[in-house]
């Protein structure tokens, strides 16, 4: 049956994507392209390479058969650790590939992507992801996640223009990644302030109990937020 969180992932994918392409061309251009973003050892121009990348891996998924079991999101995104360098040459390689029609080549990857999602759903199927079967609902919010971590990176990296980061978008990322947090230690917590929740767990923020006490809330006021030091980053 179609599943609701596929469609809400659907959603804001799109939200985020159309928020994301229309700062980039507004406010990425040659004068900043080769310029270091917030992420050690990237360029600007890199970075918007790997929303190619990001958006091609849902591009290339499939169907997996019945039976097949996924990996939550969870165990999803925790393959990103072990795989950074590699992830972080092979966006350098993309980078030069596409040097030639940059923006361009991102869209065509992003257009293939979106269309193959529509051809796989709306059921919500176990498909081969780059990194283990999922559920296509998975792959898509961490499809969603990837655009929303990296429009802050290029928001912080060329602060200029409107915020790249799409508010709907934010918030499912917000609440998927605390999911993990509440899964793993069974505490009851709120988000309040969903953009530093994602810079910490997402690692661009230094862990602080002091700054992770003004990202999440205990939900009954009794509780306390438990110290994550251990557990964040998830990313």
């Amino acid at each position: 049956m179609p599943s609701a969180e596929l469609a809400d992932a659907r959603t804001a994918l799109h939200a985020q994507w159309e928020r994301l392409r229309s700062w980039i061309a507004d406010v990425v251009d040659d004068d900043v392209a080769d310029d270091p973003s917030v992420l050690d050892g990237w360029t600007v121009a890199e970075l918007v390479a790997h929303l190619g990348r990001a958006m091609e891996a849902l591009a290339v998924c499939v169907p997996l058969p019945d039976g097949t079991v996924p990996y939550t999101f969870g165990e999803y995104v925790g393959t990103y650790v072990a795989r950074a360098a590699d992830i972080a040459e092979t966006t350098r390689q993309l980078a030069v590939d596409i040097a030639h029609d940059p923006v361009g080549e991102v869209d065509a990857r992003a257009r293939a992507a979106f269309a193959r999602l529509d051809e796989l759903g709306p059921d919500d199927l176990v498909v081969q992801a780059r990194r283990g079967p999922v559920l296509l609902s998975t792959m898509a919010v961490s499809r969603v996640l990837e655009l929303v971590v990296h429009a802050d990176d290029l928001a912080r990296s060329v602060p200029r223009g409107p915020d790249p980061v799409d508010p709907g978008a934010l918030r499912l990322v917000a609440d998927a990644l605390l999911e993990i947090v509440v899964a793993r230690g069974g505490w009851s917590l709120e988000i309040a302030d969903p953009r530093l929740w994602v810079r910490l767990a997402a690692g661009r923020q230094a862990y602080d109990v002091d700054l992770l006490a003004v990202a999440l809330h205990p939900r009954y006021t009794s509780d306390g937020v438990p110290d994550l030091g251990r557990m964040l980053p998830i990313l």
